[in-house]
């Protein structure tokens, strides 16, 4: 077998260069002569800006120049862009207030961009930043959700009749009500999803460039999508031909989703270093990336599951007020919508679904995806709701699901998507059995013992793999005997390049020492869609795929001519083309080599090269699932939790390589854990961030984390791709945070404790049971 095969758990070819700092991240770039840049923002939520006094900062050492909104307005730079095309949007439509990259007359979060500071060095920016006397007036803020719609509630946008963005509607609602209405039980909660902050080990940064002979903009940026990036910045903001921006992306640290956006420092340090004549850096501190980077989540929503007297689901009702902070990011409208209802109602068969969604403005950072973007709001709420039904209805949870779960393919959704294949049952079983669920109750004997309270939580979640829905990509066969492998995907620490090359390794049989990775240069990859939603292993892999294949055809037709054999004759196997039943053959970087040496010699039905492209496009969707099984004990004097065991199975369909999927896969779930029991953003009735650093934003440590056991499931792959995959990225931030919370509430079920709102926080716990026992006291 070789080395480097497809299925085989290979360690990352990327991480020995990061392991040893040759990793090159936009921090270290250093181009020649180049400034630096510090903004002026706003300490206000809501504010009315009067005069902008530069004087004091214009004349400190070092400082270069100073822009503020008039500088963005004489430079013509048009407001920054969002989707408006989202299916089931009523008549009033998406109100999309103006934003530029700098604010001009009003403030509107605190955070938001006022000026910018040119200068020689970071620091001599940062102190010119601090010099800047801006007149401000303060105004009230609105930051809490559930009273956002109220008339006493101020307008945040004056050119918009309230505070909301849009309402959507998707579903039967007259449908969803009469079997409610009918039904036997009712499951109704209201809850929120918290809002969180990305907070990637490398923060956001940009530099700006301008190549002056090509009238071109440059930016280097720590991003996800430099495709997108290049065409809303040509298209919308700079108002140029495509040609004339430029977007590359060096390593990057860490993204999920956060980083795919048009930013206003991006923009700003394109159009300085155009006015200045010199490249301009700016790098966030982690402070202000709190106060700059898109949040994500943050809904209160009400739903209602309704089920027969047989404990079949009829119906599911969900209402949902989504936060999209003070201004429409780039893809902000698509999140609780378009990216939510497709996976509405997970596993379940579940006849009638109506969702519905008040999309609002608040005082606060933007919000956009963030890993999982839409669908991990869906299974929390989903997974909640059939744990909480099953104990007001005294069944079992893991029963109950599986009395509901779909079972025949292809199996549409109500909806309307169409799940392809899965087996729901099978991956829980095998959850429950790594588990030792049948443990549990020993287990929980032994707690009690210690005065611990001790649950079992599990979640059955279900993804899909979503994003930009085709892609290319390109072998090139260089003269050196090489293979350059071109794609539009770039990563953000995933193992793209690992996983490629084992894909090339498996169909070409060439080693991947051989092969170059390039991406992430708008200049030299001419399309792509980035990553996000889960795509890349299914799209640019099954791109790669293809275009392995038009190797290979190419090959025959070039190693008939070559061996002087008819091309029926030629077969290809592990690098090598070869006259089937003799020993005469070629390899395929010594045939790439050979038609180098006689192009231009060769038949017209002989190909010149092997180098090939293809595209590929998706056609249907395909829906990763799997299941979290969690056990907790919480110590009921102190509302600590601690997490004794934890486990996964999820079906990805076919693994490439079950070392990266697993990576992914414990990944997400500490991201998902740190949702549920520690980590959220918190504003104050001003709209002041209270949680602006990693002292007061806790984010998931190694004390906080249990050892997670990892399987797959593969008894189930898609047709979907001629890989086989399902996309693994986003799932383990999808599945762990209604499986932490279901274990912690099933420990507090004997207090008459229902449900809690994440972060599950010691506090938060301790004082739902002082209040449940006092609840107790007073019966």
């Amino acid at each position: 077998m070789q080395k480097f095969a497809v299925g085989q758990a290979v360690r990352r070819v990327e991480d020995e260069r990061f392991l040893k700092g040759d990793g090159c991240y936009v921090d270290d770039i250093r181009l020649d002569n180049m400034a630096h840049a510090a903004f002026v923002r706003s300490p206000f939520a809501h504010a009315r800006i009067g005069k902008i006094d530069v004087s004091a900062a214009v004349a400190m050492r070092g400082v270069i120049r100073l822009l503020t909104y008039k500088d963005v307005k004489k430079a013509g730079l048009g407001a920054f862009p969002t989707l408006t095309a989202v299916d089931g949007v009523d008549e009033n439509g998406i109100a999309v207030p103006e934003r530029f990259a700098l604010t001009g007359d009003v403030a509107r979060f605190v955070g938001d961009p006022v000026a910018m500071v040119i200068a020689e060095t970071p620091e001599q920016a940062q102190q010119a930043a601090e010099a800047v006397m801006v007149d401000y007036s303060d105004k009230p803020a609105v930051v809490d959700l559930a009273s956002v719609l109220d008339r006493k509630s101020k307008l945040i946008h004056s050119k918009l009749k309230s505070n909301r963005a849009y309402h959507f509607h998707k579903g039967d609602e007259a449908g969803v009500d009469k079997a409610i209405g009918s039904a036997a039980h009712v499951t109704r909660l209201t809850f929120v999803n918290n809002r969180v902050a990305p907070s990637a080990v490398e923060p956001r940064g940009s530099i700006g460039d301008y190549d002056k002979d090509k009238d071109q903009l440059i930016l280097h940026v720590s991003g996800q999508a430099v495709h997108g990036q290049k065409g809303q910045m040509a298209d919308v903001i700079f108002k140029v031909p495509p040609e004339k921006v430029r977007v590359v992306m060096p390593d990057v640290g860490g993204g999920f989703g956060a980083k795919n956006f048009v930013y206003p420092e991006n923009v700003m340090v394109m159009l300085a270093a155009k006015l200045v004549g010199r490249p301009v850096k700016w790098i966030a501190q982690r402070s202000e990336n709190f106060l700059s980077e898109i949040h994500g989540r943050d809904h209160l929503t009400t739903a209602e599951l309704a089920l027969d007297e047989d404990g079949n689901f009829t119906a599911l009702k969900v209402d949902t007020r989504a936060n999209m902070g003070a201004y429409l990011s780039s893809y902000a409208t698509i999140i609780p919508t378009s990216a939510s209802w497709v996976s509405m109602g997970g596993n379940y068969r579940i006849p009638s679904v109506s969702m519905s969604v008040d999309a609002v403005f608040t005082n606060t950072v933007p919000i956009d995806a963030y890993r999982g973007a839409g669908r991990p709001e869906s299974a929390y709420l989903i997974e909640r709701l059939v744990d909480l039904a099953a104990f007001e209805t005294g069944r079992d949870p893991v029963v109950l699901r599986r009395q509901n779960f779909i079972n025949q393919y292809p199996y549409k959704m109500a909806l309307g998507m169409i799940i392809d294949c899965a087996d729901f049952e099978g991956t829980l079983d095998k959850a429950l059995a790594v588990h030792d669920a049948d443990g549990f109750a020993k287990r929980r004997k032994a707690s009690a013992r210690k005065g611990r309270l001790r649950g079992f939580g599990v979640s059955s979640y279900l993804e899909v793999t979503l994003g930009m829905p085709a892609d290319f990509a390109e072998l090139r066969f260089e003269d050196d005997g090489t293979v350059s492998l071109m794609t539009g995907g770039q990563a953000t620490g995933q193992g793209h390049e690992t996983t490629y090359k084992q894909i090339i390794s498996s169909e070409l049989g060439i080693n991947p020492d051989k092969v170059r990775y390039v991406t992430g240069d708008t200049d030299v990859i001419k399309s792509g869609g980035g990553h996000g939603g889960s795509r890349s292993l299914m799209v640019i892999g099954s791109a790669l795929l293809t275009t392995s294949h038009e190797v290979v055809n190419k090959g025959k037709l070039a190693a008939a001519h070559v061996l002087e054999a008819a091309v029926q004759d030629i077969e290809f196997k592990a690098g090598k083309f070869a006259i089937m039943g003799t020993d005469r053959g070629i390899g395929i970087l010594e045939l790439a080599a050979r038609l180098r040496a006689i192009a231009g010699s060769l038949p017209n039905d002989v190909p010149e090269t092997l180098s090939s492209a293809k595209t590929w496009q998706r056609e249907q969707f395909s829906y990763p699932n799997g299941v979290h099984v969690c056990e907790v004990e919480v110590d009921p004097d102190t509302g600590m939790i601690d997490i004794t065991g934890y486990t996964v199975v999820d079906d990805f369909g076919r693994i490439i390589n079950p070392l990266i999927a697993g990576g992914q896969v414990m990944g997400g779930a500490v991201q998902g854990i740190g949702q549920a029991l520690l980590e959220g953003v918190t504003y104050d009735e001003t709209g002041q961030l209270l949680t602006g650093s990693f002292m007061d934003y806790c984010m998931p440590r190694a004390l906080d984390l249990p050892s997670i056991g990892l399987e797959f499931n593969q008894d189930a792959p898609t047709q979907s791709n001629p890989l086989g995959v399902k996309g693994a990225g986003e799932a383990g931030a999808t599945g762990a945070p209604p499986a932490v919370v279901n274990a912690v509430v099933d420990a507090l079920k004997p207090l008459g404790i229902a449900h809690i709102d994440m972060p599950l926080t010691p506090m938060k716990v301790w004082e739902a049971i002082r209040a449940a026992e006092m609840k107790q006291a007073a019966q």
